[in-house]
């Protein structure tokens, strides 16, 4: 690292008008003073930053929480970085930016055939980190999601706002959709309750408070065969609820 990640450096790295205010990266990096540096410099420019020293634990990290950017270092103490990159990309989207310090740059070309989004040679100066985060945020964001998603025999139809099971349109309000539209998004994440609510604070609110788990409830007797034994949103006992990523086309 070239610049010290701390006093007017991190001050520079707030400024702009980027809004960074909710998302969300996860570093895996062993080195536990770079990482601290990291984490405090995207911190001053407003990212939420977790950190996990070792592969397993950072993949443990992606199958509990949604995160929007994946900062992985290849050079782990439990496993190859390109490993990583490899188990996160078979199930997941998250944009990842690669470091390394090592000079061949095979590792860089497998890395990026892997599914990584962009690379960072060690030593790096911080501001080309936020910048190159950006660029892989933006791009993600670019993206516009698919107006249908299907999951077996459930649909669901953004541009219509309506969740369809065998075509036969379900009942579902306005809020419930979106619930089931952003959980849909998050396919095989555990979303706690707090992130579910994180996730609908742009959807206008319900005439009534209900809670998360009563709007889970509504949305489950729409479109589960059984509610009582449900196949599609499933519950993780104190640890939220997760919308079944993987589903038999008889589901």
């Amino acid at each position: 690292m070239r610049v010290p990640l701390c006093g007017h450096a991190a001050t520079r790295a707030g400024a702009g008008s980027y809004d960074n205010q909710l998302m969300r990266i996860l570093m895996i990096e062993d080195d536990e003073r770079m990482a601290g540096m990291v984490s405090d410099y995207l911190g001053a420019a407003g990212f939420r930053v977790s950190v996990a020293g070792e592969g397993a634990g950072g993949l443990a990290l992606i199958a509990k929480e949604p995160f929007d950017a994946l900062i992985l270092d290849l050079m782990l103490p439990d496993m190859d970085g390109l490993e990583v990159c490899r188990r996160v990309r078979a199930g997941n989207d998250l944009p990842v930016l690669m470091l390394t310090a090592r000079g061949d740059a095979m590792d860089r070309v497998v890395g990026l055939e892997l599914g990584a989004d962009d690379y960072l040679p060690k030593p790096f100066e911080p501001r080309e980190l936020l910048a190159r985060l950006r660029a892989i945020l933006r791009r993600g964001r670019s993206v516009a999601p698919a107006d249908i998603l299907r999951f077996g025999r459930l649909e669901i139809d953004r541009g219509a706002r309506v969740a369809r099971i065998d075509g036969e349109p379900r009942a579902l309000t306005g809020y419930q959709f979106a619930m089931l539209a952003a959980m849909a998004d998050h396919a095989g994440r555990v979303l706690s309750r707090d992130q579910l609510m994180d996730l609908m604070k742009g959807e206008p609110l319900e005439a009534f408070d209900r809670s998360i788990d009563v709007h889970i409830s509504r949305i489950r007797a729409a479109i589960e065969d059984d509610p009582k034994h449900p196949r599609r949103i499933l519950t993780l006992r104190g640890s939220g609820y997760v919308f079944a990523k993987s589903q038999d086309e008889d589901v």
